[in-house]
């Protein structure tokens, strides 16, 4: 812990800052470099159980369209029928189905992820970062984690072969995420 609320405290409902919060992804192109980008627009619930994090659970949601990578042409290819295909699947969610302890402040967050109508499984390593109080009298609790995917597992199998050998995008995504969560009154 890094502050002022203690694990017991942590005990409740707290619903993700999408201000202070990102969920991320790394992915190879082109076989020599990797595409770094976000959702910027995500939102969750968090359910949190201090003295026994079994019994903790997540919700999280991210909009499609938030996709961003920095380039506007990339990111409308990915948004498109080609990859995500937003207006049809305008969402990716993420529903926890267990959760437990890997260690102190660490943690395997197992649960269904859908992208594109397509649901899987997919483990989440979570750190907890710490708690305190912000400015504003918000209790706030910090959490990072990381997964790995294979796209086509959901559906995205659109690539395209490159003169040199190889292929355009990879199959493995390294999904990030940073979370500051505010607890409900």
């Amino acid at each position: 812990m890094t502050a002022s609320i203690e694990t017991p405290a942590l005990t409740g409902t707290w619903n993700v800052d999408p201000s202070h919060s990102r969920l991320g992804f790394a992915v190879r192109h082109a076989m020599v470099a990797t595409v770094r980008g976000k959702f910027n627009d995500v939102s969750g619930v968090l359910v949190l159980d201090g003295e026994n994090p079994a019994d903790s659970s997540a919700e999280v949601t991210a909009q499609i369209a938030s996709f961003d990578t920095g380039s506007a042409d990339r990111d409308g290819h990915v948004k498109s029928a080609d990859f995500f295909d937003a207006e049809q699947w305008p969402t990716l969610t993420f529903k926890s189905t267990s959760a437990r302890s890997a260690g102190e402040d660490e943690y395997v967050l197992s649960g269904d992820l859908t992208i594109r109508d397509v649901t899987r499984p997919i483990d989440l390593a979570i750190s907890y970062i710490g708690a305190s109080t912000d400015p504003y009298n918000n209790a706030r609790a910090g959490f990072e984690g990381t997964a790995v995917l294979n796209r086509k597992d959901f559906g995205l199998t659109w690539n395209s072969v490159l003169e040199t050998g190889g292929v355009l995008v990879g199959d493995k995504v390294k999904i990030t995420i940073d979370v500051s969560a505010i607890k409900a009154a």
